[in-house]
């Protein structure tokens, strides 16, 4: 259940509001996190210029010359005393990937050691991975970039104390019962179990990022040379990966 203490509403600088529905992630605080933000856009309130969200918090970003924070607050506030947003349900234009991916091997050198901190054989890891429906928590970080979660609680394990240097686009990374799949080629201190096939970032396009917040993901293993001739056909294929979301 959600704390009486939330959700809060803060001021943040001159121009913008963050809406917190717990200090903590839960899959319940996500949902209501992106209901709220869906009911915000629709309301259009003039002068409310961007909208984002987080694991768990809606930014809103106003324009301080045609809107002052009071105002602003009020209306926040009348929205999320109109209902109660954990029970909200997901809003609607969302999709389900099914997303080739080689979990292990030199695709993903830290998947057994991930598993062994998880309690759990290789193989056994990347079952309990592929049969998991994991939510779009949010984008961030950089360009089209997914927090995906929640896996189950035997992967709530620590990021690394040091950093990969290299993980290339598409590789996949785990910790806290998340993962992350890299748009472009990064360092990090999330453990590296597989490479995706897959473009999260199409720079140019109408649509760059392909995943939005709520979208979810369920990833399917596979050979390397699968691996390779999805890759392959990403240009043309990557829609085909996708299905809706009631």
């Amino acid at each position: 259940m959600p704390r009486p203490e939330f959700p809060q509403v803060r001021r943040m600088g001159e121009a913008s509001l963050l809406v917190s529905f717990d200090d903590a992630l839960s899959m319940r605080a996500n949902a209501a996190v992106l209901a709220f933000r869906a009911a915000v856009e629709a309301e259009a309130w003039d002068a409310v210029e961007e909208t984002a969200t987080s694991l768990k918090s809606v930014y809103l970003r106003f324009d301080p010359d045609r809107l002052d924070h009071a105002t602003l607050e009020d209306r926040v506030c009348a929205l999320l005393e109109a209902r109660d947003w954990h029970e909200a349900g997901l809003p609607e234009g969302r999709r389900l990937w099914r997303i080739p991916a080689v979990l292990g091997g030199d695709h993903g050198p830290q998947l057994e050691e991930a598993a062994e901190m998880a309690g759990m054989t290789a193989d056994a890891a990347i079952e309990a991975i592929a049969a998991t429906r994991l939510r779009v928590l949010t984008i961030g970080f950089a360009p089209g970039l997914p927090y995906l979660g929640q896996l189950p609680d035997a992967f709530d394990i620590a990021r690394k104390t040091e950093l990969t240097p290299r993980v290339p686009k598409g590789g996949l990374g785990l910790a806290i019962r998340q993962m992350v799949m890299f748009p472009v080629e990064t360092q990090t201190g999330w453990r590296w179990i597989g490479q995706a096939a897959f473009d999260g970032f199409r720079q140019g396009a109408d649509a760059p990022f392909a995943l939005k917040a709520g979208d979810e993901v369920l990833y399917r293993p596979v050979s390397v040379t699968e691996y390779e001739d999805a890759v392959a056909g990403l240009e043309t294929g990557l829609d085909a990966m996708a299905e809706p979301l009631e």
